[in-house]
């Protein structure tokens, strides 16, 4: 799927891409609040909903309507209800939510996109430091986590789809958070070997989602930083949404210990917001400006990067093929 920016020929377009920000931050308010979540149990007038969260009023009626307008909410005679995809995606108890991404947006990214001059003058980062000193602050790490799980949720299935996992017997996501796309896989191929790897403080969030899937003892949780431990031997190696933390060169040193962790006759899976020959995809530049703000050195990077360090590497053969709407994935094999 290929995201353009609006029309920009005219003076209201240019203004209307300018004050974009707005209707995203009405989103992402929207999710703070868990409006969604309140609405879930019925349709509810103005004044229940200034009563239930606790707002002022002031603004509110402007508020839904603009949400309205946004299609997530639709209105009734004075009573305001969740939107079909608001219903499904938004609502805090449902499995296929991904309000956890916005949380993550919310609270970090959006403030680091107003530093944005700062970045691109200085190079450096505008938003947290270092992602093991992250992990020690529950309340951001929680955030992470639901950012994680939002992104996992929807690529999960379409992972399952992509490859033939029937002659493979494990498999080891790195950078795994607490195993919400390895438990999927599992799930999916039970004959599977699950593994995940991730840092240590990220076990204590790990059988939450594996034993809501029914899969304990089936999944693994190994500790440590990819930069100082192997990694588990597997048959099948996932790199999600992993790579674009790092710097070409970490990308390359990572694909080379990936390929020592894939066993003979196995394969590495890379996938990422890649960015295509024209860099045409607007979604995938927004991410990799993102890896700007949030990072040291991060970016988002093209396809050719992977097949390049897999073949030094030693991987035999790589190709690509679409994942979801914006990622690309790279299946490397290992003879």
């Amino acid at each position: 799927m290929t995201t353009t920016a609006p029309n920009v020929s005219t003076p209201a377009g240019i203004l209307r891409l300018g004050n974009a920000f707005c209707d995203a931050k009405a989103l992402l308010t929207a999710v703070e609040l868990d409006l969604f979540g309140l609405l879930d149990a019925g349709p509810a007038a103005e004044g229940d909903i200034k009563e239930r969260l606790g707002l002022h009023g002031r603004g509110l009626r402007d508020f839904l309507a603009l949400l309205k307008n946004l299609g997530l909410l639709t209105e009734h005679d004075g009573q305001y209800a969740n939107a079909e995809g608001a219903s499904k995606y938004l609502v805090r108890t449902k499995p296929t939510y991904i309000g956890g991404f916005l949380m993550r947006s919310s609270k970090n990214l959006y403030p680091a996109w107003g530093k944005l001059d700062v970045a691109l003058r200085t190079g450096e980062k505008q938003s947290g430091g270092e992602f093991e000193e992250l992990t020690k602050i529950p309340g951001l790490l929680r955030q992470f986590i639901g950012m994680m799980d939002a992104l996992t949720q929807q690529l999960g299935p379409q992972l399952v789809e992509a490859i033939e996992w029937t002659p493979y017997r494990s498999v080891l996501d790195v950078g795994g958070c607490r195993g919400n796309l390895a438990g999927q896989v599992v799930k999916a191929y039970p004959h599977l070997e699950g593994h995940v790897f991730d840092l240590p403080a990220m076990e204590p969030f790990f059988t939450e989602p594996i034993d809501g899937m029914g899969l304990a003892g089936s999944v693994t949780f190994h500790g440590g930083s990819f930069f100082e431990v192997p990694l588990p031997s597997a048959d099948v190696v996932v790199l999600g949404h992993v790579l674009h933390d790092w710097d070409e060169q970490q990308r390359e040193y990572l694909v080379r210990k990936a390929f020592d962790a894939v066993n003979p006759g196995g394969v590495l899976l890379v996938y990422d917001r890649m960015l295509g020959d024209t860099a045409n995809l607007v979604e995938n530049l927004v991410i990799s400006l993102d890896m700007l703000l949030v990072t040291d050195g991060g970016s988002e990077y093209p396809a050719e990067e992977i097949h390049r360090h897999a073949q030094k590497a030693g991987f035999s053969s790589s190709c690509e093929l679409p994942l979801g709407d914006y990622d690309t994935l790279v299946v490397c094999h290992k003879v």
